[in-house]
């Protein structure tokens, strides 16, 4: 596996459940949008708000390019969005 495919595989909590990242479909993006922007109003909510407006702009690009599932994208996508969604930590690390 390539650094670029590793975003893939990890899991994200979505619907109640863990799920990898490159398995979530565009629905599943938009509701993890939606759950995150309910939540923006809560303590870190400009923080929240921009993660939720990622999901969103990410669902948008599936529709776009007609992908089934996050996994569908090409790498510099999927790479782009892990980062910006904190999937990956921005610079690939908390520390």
């Amino acid at each position: 596996m390539t650094s670029a495919q590793q975003p893939r595989h990890v899991s994200v909590f979505c619907g109640g459940e863990y799920r990898e990242f490159g398995d979530l479909t565009a629905a599943q993006v938009a509701a993890r949008a939606d759950e995150l922007k309910a939540a923006s109003g809560l303590g870190h909510g400009g923080r929240v708000a921009a993660v939720a407006m990622g999901w969103r702009e990410l669902a948008r690009v599936m529709r776009d390019r007609e992908a089934s599932t996050v996994g569908d994208l090409d790498d510099e996508t999927v790479a782009t969005y892990s980062e910006r969604l904190w999937i990956v930590p921005p610079g690939g690390s908390l520390l």
